[in-house]
């Protein structure tokens, strides 16, 4: 090799390891990165589909049925109550087994009083208006939506209502990793969240939990 050609050899050598040692050193750390940014987007998101799922429940209760969209669930946290009742045992005469026996007969009933009626909004939210804006995803990928379903199951020939709200995590990483975000989606754990969405209830059975592991927080 002649002397001249040396000096340029050792700089692209030099250059050469310094990116090798780029590339290894990033192979190790953008993984780290990326699983930090999504436990902490994810625990936001799941915060709003708590949220959701709670509001959801509630118009199930009062109305026996689920919303079908945001704006009705909103409006029916505004304006709904929950009746306050109290339930107890009682024994009454049995006017029907004492003519038929001819001596005197008692049956036992439930007595349901209403004792009363509490805001939904109070019940739930407390002095928060956060559920005004629980239908924003609140990371990502800016200005997207919870997708959300409600309507009917066929169960032994009975109706039963469900509901499902969703959100990709292409919207929640939006800005990550594009081949991360891939790995992401094809999850199968038990300690992670399984599918390419996050998710609370579903359209295709009568279920209201959450798709995430318990690390995250309640998902029943």
């Amino acid at each position: 090799m002649p002397a001249k050609a040396k000096p340029f050899v050792t700089i692209a050598l030099w250059a050469l390891i310094i990116f090798l040692g780029y590339q290894t050193y990033m192979s190790i750390y953008e993984p780290i990165q990326f699983n930090k940014v999504k436990k902490k987007r994810y625990a936001k998101v799941i915060e709003s589909l708590i949220d959701i799922r709670d509001a959801q429940l509630a118009h199930k209760t009062v109305t026996g049925k689920f919303a079908k969209d945001f704006d009705g669930l909103v409006k029916f946290i505004d304006t709904a109550e929950f009746t306050i009742t109290q339930r107890k045992d009682s024994t009454i005469p049995d006017e029907e087994m004492t003519k038929r026996y001819g001596v005197e007969m008692t049956k036992e009933i439930i007595v349901i009083d209403t004792l009363g009626f509490e805001s939904v909004k109070d019940s739930l939210f407390k002095n928060s208006d956060r559920y005004k804006t629980m239908m924003n995803v609140p990371v990502g990928k800016e200005g997207e939506k919870f997708k959300m379903q409600a309507g009917f199951i066929q169960q032994n020939g009975i109706n039963i209502p469900v509901f499902e709200a969703s959100v990709k995590k292409n919207v929640i990483l939006d800005d990550q990793n594009r081949d991360l975000i891939i790995q992401e989606n094809q999850v199968v754990s038990v300690d992670g969240v399984n599918g390419d969405k996050l998710k609370v209830g579903s359209m295709e059975e009568v279920n209201t939990t959450g798709n995430w592991p318990k690390t995250y927080g309640s998902n029943e």
